[in-house]
């Protein structure tokens, strides 16, 4: 995965456009509980390791929602570990 540094100490806002790849998908499913924000996802392929990381960070106390094409929503406001 490529990096990018930010050098400048303002917020950043903004919309980041991820291929539809698993491989792609999962760190951007985790990077999701670094927010307490709502982080909506779009093309994210609908294969079994993303339904699993689905539960595991449900299981850590976000709530995440599959949506019909490949959305997924993953609210972290309460995390428990």
């Amino acid at each position: 995965m490529d990096k990018i540094r930010v050098v400048g100490g303002r917020p950043l806002e903004g919309t980041v456009r991820i291929s539809g790849a698993k491989n792609a998908s999962l760190p951007a499913l985790c990077a999701a509980l670094l927010t307490e924000e709502p982080v909506r996802l779009r093309n994210v392929p609908e294969v079994r390791d993303i339904r699993t990381m689905g539960r595991v960070l449900s299981a850590l106390g976000a709530e995440v929602e599959f949506r019909v094409g490949g959305v997924v929503e993953v609210r972290a406001r309460r995390l428990t570990s």
